[in-house]
């Protein structure tokens, strides 16, 4: 039997918790920065190369690529969270069955990606609301990163076995080497060559397929049980009932919270293509400051299905606690950053001072409610590493979704200003956190029969 580890994997069902939450999330969080930074130069790029209606293009795009690929994210959490658990109980036979289904359903899925995305971006873009001076370029640069849709879904997939086998620092590895060609690339095509926003979505999906070779290369080449066999790559059909049954919820959950998102921008987009920038462009800071809260709750995640594998259940609540103290920690610094250099870096995005005044407006908005999202990531997190992606998505898409929904259709009419279209992502934020945590203390969502 394959049993030796990777030196770069972290086994969580031993040790110090909060160390090993560190741990993990560090070189996750720098992945997700090194991913962030490759989607902002585009940003920074076109604003700077091409023009505001370029930057309105390209960030009006991301609300809506969100809610395509997020039922195909959704299935790869869903894999992440058996493979996780597998792992923990040493389980060779069907941890081998995960792998090589989540792998087929990812090849699957991304073919499916690349035909509904070329096929449909005008139909959307249009249906959003989009301003018809950035239509083309809108269509153009969707329907180019869409083509990279294997890339991306085979990049994710990869990494997300990586790290449910506690392996966060090779994807990292990958996304630095990926990051550094796209921003070449950007530069390239759009200052060199003039291609631009068609030159950042070419350079986009060059990166991703580098960095999907990558993952797929370290996959096949370990010696861990979680080893990749290319010829073995197919469906099994206990094993895609298992990771659709956790996978889908949380990919609807995805997808829906997206949509609702897709709804806000299209309502942002009333407002002009000053808003949408400024709105785009806070965002991509919004992203960077949310990095680390994804990063530990995809490690409460981790953490929380390896120590169930491995029937250890007081780690698991002690995860939780720990958790939680280390991402309020992290909010109290990030929001005192933000505050006093926000105005500072929406600068960095695009000279254009209606533009800053609605990234700034936004940010007053957000940054007071971050908290709230600290919380929820690390209780979301450990409830879908139990498995309860169920319950996951009942509370994101009836808050985030439907009561978000609810505000914008109801009551923004009212008062009808970019400020109270903004102020739906904290009113959400704050039930969602609450459901949490009511469904965490009352819920017996960690599984009995555990030996500690």
């Amino acid at each position: 039997m394959k049993k030796k580890q990777s030196t770069n994997q972290i086994i969580m069902t031993e040790g110090e918790i909060w160390k090993q939450l560190l741990a993990f999330s560090v070189p996750l969080l720098a992945g997700n920065l090194f991913q962030q930074l490759y989607n902002t130069v585009d940003s920074v790029v076109v604003g700077n190369f091409i023009g505001s209606d370029a930057l309105a293009a390209v960030g009006s795009s991301n609300s809506l690529i969100n809610l395509i690929i997020g039922m195909f994210m959704g299935i790869g959490t869903g894999a992440g969270v058996i493979i996780s658990q597998y792992y923990g109980a040493r389980d060779e036979k069907k941890l081998h069955w995960a792998v090589h289904t989540s792998m087929a359903l990812s090849l699957i899925g991304g073919l499916i990606l690349i035909v509904l995305g070329v096929l449909m971006s005008p139909f959307i873009l249009n249906w959003m609301g989009t301003p018809e001076k950035v239509m083309p370029s809108s269509v153009a640069y969707l329907r180019i990163f869409f083509c990279g849709s294997l890339f991306n879904l085979v990049y994710n997939m990869g990494a997300g076995i990586l790290r449910a086998v506690g392996d966060s620092k090779r994807p990292l590895y990958y996304l630095c080497v990926s990051s550094v060609i796209n921003i070449v690339l950007d530069l390239v095509f759009v200052v060199v060559f003039g291609m631009g926003t068609a030159g950042v979505g070419y350079a986009t999906v060059i990166a991703q397929a580098v960095s999907s070779i990558l993952v797929v290369w370290a996959l096949i080449r370990t010696d861990d049980i979680y080893q990749l066999v290319p010829r073995k790559i197919r469906i099994d059909k206990r094993m895609m009932v298992r990771i659709l049954k956790l996978g889908i919820p949380s990919g609807i959950q995805q997808s829906i919270i997206s949509l609702s998102n897709v709804i806000v921008q299209a309502n942002v987009n009333s407002f002009g293509s000053a808003a949408m920038a400024g709105f785009g462009a806070y965002s991509k800071i919004d992203g960077f400051a949310m990095l680390p809260l994804q990063s530990f709750c995809m490690a409460a995640t981790t953490f929380t299905g390896q120590n169930i594998g491995a029937k250890k259940s007081k780690r698991v609540k002690q995860g939780v606690i720990q958790g939680i103290a280390i991402s309020m920690a992290y909010t109290a610094f990030i929001s005192v950053i933000l505050y006093f250099n926000a105005e500072h870096i929406l600068k960095i995005f695009s000279p254009d001072e209606e533009v800053i005044a609605y990234g700034y407006s936004t940010m007053l908005i957000l940054l007071p409610f971050y908290w709230t999202i600290a919380i929820h990531q690390i209780l979301m997190g450990s409830i879908r590493g139990s498995g309860r992606t169920m319950v996951s998505m009942l509370i994101g898409v009836g808050n985030m979704c439907v009561l978000r929904m609810i505000y914008i259709n109801l009551l923004v009419p009212f008062f009808p200003s970019f400020g109270a279209v903004m102020w739906c992502y904290p009113i959400t934020w704050i039930t969602t956190m609450l459901m949490d945590c009511v469904y965490s203390i009352k819920a017996k969502w960690i599984p009995n029969g555990s030996n500690e």
